[in-house]
């Protein structure tokens, strides 16, 4: 299992939230590359970077500190938030990113997706966050009538090879991960699954593998000790999966 050590980047700052709710953040460390360079250190070989001020509003405010974790670490760079149009995907790939996740454009411009991935490939993937079971975007803050499972079919058939899906309910609550929805999406998709939100454990981790998702994000977590990430690493075994990139 590939396990991705999470960022949330909000005014340049290493933040956590609770259930998406940006009043609940607060910041987790001190300085967003030397908390990269401790993950990498502890045998990751992914990261998880959100641009929370992009999401909320559109743009990416954070893409230096985006870009210089990309440079100044071996870690693959995973970023999403804000990212809503064709030269901003470009922009990331062709500057060190490894992949980029759509999130509002997944529910709001279907089209960028498939266009995204006939250009990009598995550099793509989509974020489906959900609130009881319904899609939200624009950092959580636009509630939609789109079911969960009906995104990630129209997404797979768009060509998306990876899907990372966050039950917002979870978020940021150490509470467990939402098993029967990632479970109902595993067999709706065949594609790569990336589990987020609610993760407090090993033994999440291990219910996670026995559903078959493939890689899971870790955040508050990490953060507050819940789970030693060099000894989940160690557990979960080689980390070079994830992407042809």
């Amino acid at each position: 299992m590939i396990l991705l050590p999470a960022i949330d980047l909000l005014g340049g700052q290493c933040v956590r939230l609770q259930r998406g709710d940006f009043g609940t953040a607060h910041q987790v460390a001190k300085d967003p590359l030397e908390t990269a360079r401790g993950f990498q250190k502890d045998g990751a070989a992914w990261i998880h970077l959100v641009d929370l001020d992009g999401a909320k509003v559109g743009g990416t405010p954070n893409r230096e500190t985006i870009l210089r974790i990309a440079r100044e670490t071996s870690l693959r760079v995973e970023a999403g938030g804000g990212i809503r149009d064709m030269d901003t995907i470009a922009f990331y790939l062709e500057n060190g990113v490894s992949r980029v996740i759509l999130g509002s454009a997944a529910l709001e411009n279907p089209q960028l997706v498939q266009d995204a991935v006939k250009n990009y490939g598995d550099r793509v993937a989509v974020g489906i966050d959900a609130k009881n079971g319904k899609v939200s975007a624009r950092g959580w803050l636009a509630d939609s009538d789109m079911d969960y499972l009906d995104l990630a079919v129209r997404m797979e058939a768009a060509g998306v090879s990876w899907m990372i899906f966050t039950d917002i309910a979870k978020d940021g609550m150490l509470e467990g991960p939402n098993l029967s929805q990632l479970s109902r999406l595993r067999e709706r998709v065949s594609c790569g699954i990336v589990a987020s939100g609610g993760i407090c454990s090993l033994e999440d981790l291990k219910a996670l593998k026995a559903i078959h998702v493939e890689a899971s994000i870790l955040g508050k977590a990490l953060y507050t000790g819940a789970v030693d990430l060099a000894e989940a690493i160690r557990w979960a075994g080689p980390q070079d999966g994830g992407s042809n990139n």
